[in-house]
């Protein structure tokens, strides 16, 4: 049985954990309460105690880091049409990218979580690592100005930004989802069309329809893995790279 961690152990592994993440992101707030309001996530403030939360500052931090990507993009590739800009644009300021940002910084051991969430094992959570770290970005905004989110954040994005071609590639179905978002469709819908073989070995045949474009089957060792072919295969299919 492990052993449970006191509330002042706790809180120091945090506050290290705090001033680990200034030091990856470079930065030292001037308002350390901005930085506490960014980490605190909205399962703190649903117990008796009413208490501010991260999401107002993940609002504003949405729109600061679309400014960042739409300039980038825009210097990075001057003759890529609105199209392709759009595509890209998408993923990089997607869930997913969001959630890689803050693990490369180690945000996930400094948010400040309720009891339920951390044994849940929200500090590893995809939604709740990519909105701290677009709250993350409106305090640095709010406390330094934009240019102090260039400095922190560009560089971040930087490999992301140059990898973004080839997102189609690596990770075909956030490709998929973003390619529908960006021409005004339904997102892709996976249906599981038969599962063969044993049990130590089975075959999973899934089947990916966004729309009126017509399906696209594949097969894989797991469901996830079937998912990707079969958004890959539509991807290629289509020429949507």
């Amino acid at each position: 049985m492990n052993a449970r961690v006191s509330p002042s152990k706790e809180s120091n592994l945090r506050l290290k954990a705090i001033d680990a993440l200034q030091r990856n992101l470079g930065y030292t707030f001037q308002k350390p309460e901005l930085l506490e309001l960014a980490l605190t996530h909205a399962s703190v403030a649903e117990g008796a105690r009413k208490m501010a939360d991260n999401e107002r500052l993940e609002f504003l931090g949405d729109r600061v880091l679309g400014l960042m990507i739409a300039e980038t993009l825009m210097e990075v590739l001057p003759e890529a049409t609105e199209g392709e800009l759009s595509r890209r644009f998408h993923t990089l300021v997607s869930r997913e990218t969001c959630a890689d940002i803050a693990r490369r910084l180690e945000l996930g051991a400094a948010i400040r979580l309720a009891a339920g969430e951390t044994k849940s094992g929200g500090r590893a959570n995809p939604t709740i690592l990519g909105d701290a770290c677009e709250a993350l970005m409106a305090a640095v905004y709010i406390d330094g100005g934009y240019a102090a989110v260039l400095t922190c954040f560009k560089p971040l994005w930087e490999a992301a930004i140059h990898a973004s071609g080839d997102v189609w590639r690596s990770n075909p179905k956030s490709f998929l989802q973003e390619w529908a978002v960006a021409n005004h469709m339904g997102a892709p819908v996976y249906s599981l069309v038969s599962r063969k073989g044993p049990d130590h070995a089975p075959v999973f045949t899934i089947e990916v329809r966004i729309d009126d474009l017509p399906p696209q089957s594949a097969t894989g060792k797991s469901r996830q893995e079937a998912e990707k072919a079969a958004a890959l295969g539509l991807i290629e299919r289509e020429k949507l790279n």
